[in-house]
């Protein structure tokens, strides 16, 4: 599952980041593997991801969202 397929208020684990710059970026922000996040919102229309990690909320791109793969915190 990737962040876009989470519903608005689950929590889940980072298992995967999109490679390149993009993880570059986002690790620097403290969005890493195995982290947790919640997901407070996602815009529609094809807007931003608004991810909420250790207190600090986070807006992340659309289309680097879709790379970001997940797992749901439940199920761990």
């Amino acid at each position: 599952m990737n962040l876009v397929e989470m519903k608005s208020g689950d929590r889940a684990v980072i298992k995967m980041l999109p490679e390149g710059e993009a993880a570059q970026r986002l690790e620097a922000l403290g969005l890493r593997s195995g982290k947790e996040i919640e997901k407070i919102s996602c815009m529609p229309f094809g807007g931003p991801v608004t991810v909420m990690l250790e207190g600090r909320h986070f807006a992340v791109s659309h289309s680097i969202a879709e790379h970001i793969e997940i797992e749901k915190a439940d199920s761990l």
